[in-house]
């Protein structure tokens, strides 16, 4: 299968700095790599409503937001996660999307799981703090949703900045960002599983 990845932005702003740092590593990617670029507040999803006992999950349509990003989320090999980190997590629009993967996995005729193990979650975001351990909450909500699908999980992209730009003048996560979608990703596993190895 062709490699196809979904960047999904959850930035409240645009071209902020864990989008600008996702964009470096994208520029390493080989040309016959496809690219597809989601802004969530630019396509913002209604309130999740969960329904995960109730049978009426149906297909959302095509043409809404929720059709968009699930058609998106279903034809990738892999998905990158850029969310700044807000309050040692991922944004709100991100959680909001990750939400609804609840949901698609209940979907008839979509085997939403069954579809993305073996696929590739990855993260990138930008922090304040000089301390990368904040960003552990983050890094776990991913590893732990990569583990649950059975996904690969190719790690978290850290960069540091506040105001708009600063992680351009990270050279440290600008070297990490040349070869970060370059290694090979193993499959998640949950902290437990790997306690116990």
């Amino acid at each position: 299968m062709t490699r196809r990845f979904l960047f999904v932005l959850g930035s409240a702003r645009a071209d902020g700095n864990s989008e600008l740092l996702a964009r470096k590593a994208a520029e390493q990617l080989p040309a016959d790599v496809e690219q597809q670029w989601i802004s969530l507040a630019e396509h913002p999803l209604p309130d999740f409503v969960d329904r995960r006992h109730d049978s009426d999950h149906v297909r959302p349509p095509a043409d809404s937001t929720t059709g968009l990003l699930l058609d998106a989320t279903l034809a990738a090999t892999d998905i990158v996660i850029v969310s700044p980190l807000y309050w040692y997590s991922v944004s709100a629009h991100t959680k909001r999307y990750l939400d609804y993967w609840s949901g698609w996995l209940r979907t008839p005729g979509l085997d939403f799981k069954a579809t993305l193990a073996g696929r590739t979650l990855w993260g990138v975001t930008a922090l304040a703090h000089k301390e990368p351990e904040v960003a552990d909450p983050l890094v776990g909500l991913l590893n732990n949703s990569a583990a649950y699908l059975r996904m690969r999980f190719g790690g978290v992209l850290l960069g540091n900045g506040s105001a708009p730009g600063n992680v351009l003048r990270d050279a440290e996560a600008l070297a990490r960002a040349k070869t970060f979608f370059a290694r090979e990703a193993p499959l998640a596993r949950f902290p437990y599983e790997t306690a116990a190895a």
